[in-house]
Order: structure tokens, then sequence, then C-alpha cells
């Protein structure tokens, strides 16, 4: 095995920097499940600032974000609709139907992380005792699976507008909004624009050790506040993470720019490898995908020959990978990690 290693299975690898530790070490603490954590209510006053919502909840994850949320706006027996390669239906254990009862349905998400508006307003049901009852629609910005894509102004908008006409509560999980809003070169609160609620991380680009947000009204963060104490999501002097994230809002999502431009690179080394394909018109932002179909290692052994020599990333499924630049890396990273790639093709 390679002494060297170079992470590239997700963004979630990144580890906390000098500064943030030591802010993390000086943090004013307090009990943040009787309210009284000074740092985490200055994390969530930030958070709902640079949303543009009224409030917004520190919890543990991305997962209880999303969960909470649909908690807070739905009843059991509702039927929630969401892509058929996001987040909350793929990748959450089931929970929304498991823990809330809820009923989802999928819709196929485009390349780019849409759903066709088309298809969302085929599917609304009428208002019939033998049907679930049309609550709410979820989106992913950035979508993880779709290529790590930016969902733009103009496609929120519009089917931000389909879900007002249809009555339909909106929630975004924004795991990697910042990263979105880079992308785009909008502000995080355009893009958050008309949703009734939603979800961003910490714990990935922006290189905190752990936590999410929930931003919405008043009154929804008061019900999920609730959901938090259900799920067992309350933490008593969550400040020392906290303090993390408020370190992380201050000075790494200027630096996500640096990861986008080192995906690109990626990408284009990995385009110019036979038998390497990529699409890269969908690397937009740090997450980068590719086939190797037409190499004679297969997915699981590519990911093996390629971790032997220290370079770690995902096999999605099948023959398509998965690569994340994030916090950490540098270019000579990039390029140890494209010599590896062609050194393990070469060697099969």
């Amino acid at each position: 095995m390679s002494e060297r290693v170079v992470e590239l299975r997700s963004d979630t690898f990144t580890l906390p920097d000098a500064g943030m530790r030591e802010a993390m070490a000086r943090a004013e603490l307090g009990d943040d499940v009787f309210g009284e954590d000074p740092t985490v209510n200055r994390l969530q006053e930030l958070s709902a600032d640079l949303l543009g919502k009224e409030a917004a909840l520190f919890v543990p994850s991305g997962s209880m974000a999303n969960l909470v949320s649909l908690l807070s706006h739905c009843e059991r027996g509702d039927e929630i609709y969401l892509g058929d390669r996001s987040h909350i239906f793929i990748y959450e254990a089931g929970s929304s139907a498991a823990v809330g009862g809820l009923h989802p349905w999928a819709l196929p998400n485009a390349d780019d992380g849409t759903i066709d508006p088309a298809r969302i307003e085929d599917v609304q049901r009428t208002d019939n005792c033998h049907f679930p009852r049309s609550r709410l629609l979820c989106l992913e910005n950035t979508h993880n699976r779709c290529n790590g894509s930016p969902l733009t102004v103009e496609y929120l908008d519009g089917v931000l507008e389909l879900a007002g006409r249809l009555e339909l509560t909106t929630h975004l999980d924004g795991a990697r909004l910042f990263n979105a809003a880079t992308a785009l070169g909008v502000s995080v609160k355009r893009l958050a624009r008309g949703f009734d609620s939603l979800s961003f991380c910490l714990s990935k680009g922006l290189g905190a050790p752990v936590g999410s947000l929930v931003c919405g009204t008043h009154e929804f963060i008061a019900r999920a506040l609730r959901m938090r104490k259900q799920l067992g999501g309350g933490m008593r002097q969550a400040g020392v993470l906290a303090a993390a994230g408020l370190y992380a809002l201050d000075n790494m999502v200027d630096r996500l720019a640096d990861d986008h431009v080192l995906a690109r690179r990626l990408a284009e080394g990995i385009a110019a490898i036979d038998g390497l394909e990529t699409n890269l018109d969908l690397v937009r932002t740090n997450i980068v995908f590719f086939d190797v179909s037409n190499t004679i290692l297969d997915g699981a052994g590519l990911v093996e020959a390629c971790r032997a020599r220290g370079v770690h990333f995902l096999a999605d499924r099948g023959t398509r990978m998965r690569i994340v630049t994030h916090f950490g890396l540098e270019r000579d990273d990039i390029d140890y990690t494209l010599s590896v790639l062609r050194d393990a093709l070469a060697g099969c």
C-alpha cells in the first residue's frame, strides 16, 4: 500500500484546520436544549440571515435536517414528491416512510438534477379519500448523484411558481448549497428564495466536523425543534461544534471555488485517459463522475487498484465512478490521482 493518501471519496473527509480547532476550543458554551448556548444561538441567527429566513435550527446531520423538515411540514399518510436520484430517497434509510409514515413519489431526475415541471403537475392528487394528500415537493441543490449539478435560479423560480399554484409546500435539501451559489455566481439567499424550508451542511465543503442547519419561518422552526427532540437530536454544550460552523461560514465559503477548479482539472485529465469517459459539460462544482465500461477493469477493480496506490474514490454503481474534491487537496494531489489512474489501467 502507498504511504501517500489522496482522499476523494467525499468532501465529508475534510478535517478542521488550526483556526477552526482554536475556535472550537475557545467557544462560549451553555445548554442548547435549554436554548442557552450562546455560540449555537449565534450560528442559528447567522444562518437564518445568510439564507434570508426568519430562523434556523442546528442539528447533528444532513439526514436529520431533512427528516426534521419533512416531519415538520407533513402528517402521516401525506405524499411527498422528490427526485428518484435524490439523497432523501436513496441515502436516508427510508426514514420519511419508516419514521414519518410519509408516502414518497419519486419522479425522474435529469442528469442536471432537475425534475420536469410537467411531471410534477401530472402527479398532483385530487382531493379524494382514496389518495394520500399531496403535501410537499423536495428539491436538491447541488444534486449529489446528478453530477453535483447546481439548480439555476431560472429553474427554481419556475418550479416554485408551479408549487405555489399546486398548493405544495417546498423543501430544499441544500447540503452543498454554497457550492451551487459559487458555481452560479449568485448568493445563497437568492437560491433559497421562495422555499418554505431548506437545509445545508457544515460538514462537507465547508470543512466543519459535524452539523447541519434547518432554516424557515419562526413557526416552522418551532415545529422543527420538537421534531429534533423526538429524534434524539438535542445536544447540550453544542457550542463547541457550532463554533466550527461559525468559523466555516466566515472562512471557508470563498475558497469553494478552488475545489471546483480542482474538479475541472481532474475531469479534463480523466477525459484524456483512454477508456475513461466523463461528460465535461456536467462538471460544474466539486463532484466528478466517470465511466470505466470501456476498460478491462470493472468499477470495483479500478477502485482497489487505485486504493493500493493511495488514491481513494467510490464506485457509485457498476462502471460509474465518483470523485469529490474538497478542502485539504492541492493541485499536486489531482495530478498524482491522474497518474495513478493511468498506471492502474496500463497495468491491468
